[in-house]
């Protein structure tokens, strides 16, 4: 458990921590930790939950994200090594000898956008940057070994799926079960019909959602590469609009998305009416999410209704192939 890591120990993997304040800033997939220092400086710590990746999976990351800054001159957070050089170090325990990873980061500035703010330019920019992103992925050799996740309908519906079994999410009951396994069953045919070609699956950021953007002076940058992997490109649209997909405004962010990823990359008519099905892939992910972090405050307030709500939009995408009819 975290309580069992002395994070004044964890500093001292860093030069010029000593004596700084740590501030729980979010809980999700890890903890994530605001350092203020002494001397008034900042940044990001992230203490990596156990058995959910690897080192070289955390450094394939972070290879991808400098390689984006280098590369294409984008914005990524950006990793501070420790006293021995290296960007991943090990966090100390005091009891036990579980291994959990750790990042430092330095600390970015702006503020999160949020639903009911004018997100229309947010997401014209939010296409921009997909799109610049997976052009890289095209043209990028990954350095060897490589290892990231593989975001398949299979690793998110089976029922050892990366993120859990959405069958034991909580509210998962009679007539709510049989919509949603119907909704499996057409997913699983929809996407291994439109297949995995390389115009359309790449290594991408997986997790665009809002916790995930910071908005400054107008300009959108994307923070948290934790979940990137390979998935379908169209993916990244789906994760930006999680926790959302059934708010009115999703038609008019759709086509503000395609806007921008279309000034930087072809997206085609078939990639584009795919969009909806990756919307429902990706509720179906967060719903086995939901059953599998309880122990977060935003699981916590999503399980009374978040399995009701996804058999809704279920309903009407089986219905008429949109969520937003």
């Amino acid at each position: 458990m975290l309580a069992e890591i002395s994070l004044d120990a964890a500093l001292a993997n860093w030069s010029g921590l000593e004596g700084s304040d740590a501030t729980l800033v979010n809980l999700s997939e890890n903890h994530t930790f605001r350092i203020d220092t002494p001397t008034g400086d900042k940044h990001i710590l992230r203490v990596h939950r156990p058995d959910y990746h690897s080192r070289l999976a955390i450094e394939s990351e972070l290879a991808w994200m400098r390689a984006l800054r280098a590369d294409a001159g984008l914005f990524t957070p950006r990793p501070i090594p420790g006293e021995d050089g290296a960007f991943v170090q090990k966090a100390p325990f005091e009891s036990h000898n579980d291994v959990r990873h750790m990042v430092l980061f330095a600390f970015e500035t702006g503020t999160e956008p949020e639903v009911g703010d004018d997100l229309a330019p947010v997401f014209t920019q939010l296409g921009a940057l997909a799109a610049q992103c997976h052009a890289h992925v095209e043209r990028w050799t990954q350095p060897e070994p490589f290892e990231r996740q593989i975001w398949t309908a299979e690793a998110i519906l089976d029922r050892d799926a990366i993120w859990g079994d959405w069958r034991r999410a909580p509210g998962i009951n009679g007539p709510i079960r049989k919509q949603l396994d119907r909704l499996d069953a057409q997913l699983r045919l929809m996407l291994a019909s439109y297949g995995k070609g390389a115009d359309r699956f790449g290594l991408i950021h997986a997790d665009m959602r809002l916790a995930n953007l910071l908005v400054e002076d107008g300009v959108t940058r994307i923070i948290d590469f934790d979940d990137c992997g390979f998935c379908w490109f169209g993916y990244d649209f789906a994760a930006a609009i999680s926790f959302f997909e059934d708010d009115p405004t999703v038609p008019a962010l759709r086509d503000a998305w395609l806007t921008g990823y279309r000034r930087h990359r072809a997206f085609s008519r078939e990639d584009a009416a795919m969009l909806d099905t990756m919307v429902m892939l990706r509720r179906m992910a967060l719903l086995a999410w939901i059953g599998s972090h309880n122990e977060t405050e935003l699981a916590r307030s999503l399980a009374p209704t978040f399995a009701q709500g996804t058999a809704d939009l279920a309903e009407r995408y089986l219905r008429t192939g949109r969520i937003d009819c």
